[in-house]
């Protein structure tokens, strides 16, 4: 149970990182707008579709990941933890590589 008090820690440092990004977020929005810039700075370039295949191919790569840990802990003498984390990592990572080249070959095909 010593998890717990290790993930309220997180928990309230991300909270203060997360309220500190904002408010320096905001003073620099409000610095920017009253020197003059264009608005067009706050706007992200990237699409929203290239987010949701990203998170689309990584819980499927998670996805993945979870039915192999199975087949791997009821076939091999592997412990159940070893089999479904590195199974999971390793499908994962492998779902935001192939996004990566997915979304270098949309670019191509955009110029």
């Amino acid at each position: 149970m010593q998890l717990t008090g290790i993930f309220i820690t997180a928990i309230v440092f991300g909270f203060i990182f997360g309220i500190f990004y904002i408010f320096v977020r905001k003073k620099e929005r409000l610095t920017l707008i009253e020197k003059g810039a264009d608005a067009s700075v706050f706007v992200s370039k990237r699409r929203y579709h290239s987010i949701t295949l990203k998170f689309g191919m990584l819980f499927i790569g998670v996805a993945i990941g979870i039915l192999l840990g199975n087949i791997l802990e009821v076939t091999t003498a592997l412990q159940e933890e070893v089999s479904y984390f590195s199974m999971i990592f390793l499908f994962g990572g492998i779902g935001l590589v192939i996004n990566y080249f997915v979304e270098i070959k949309q670019e191509k095909l955009k110029e």
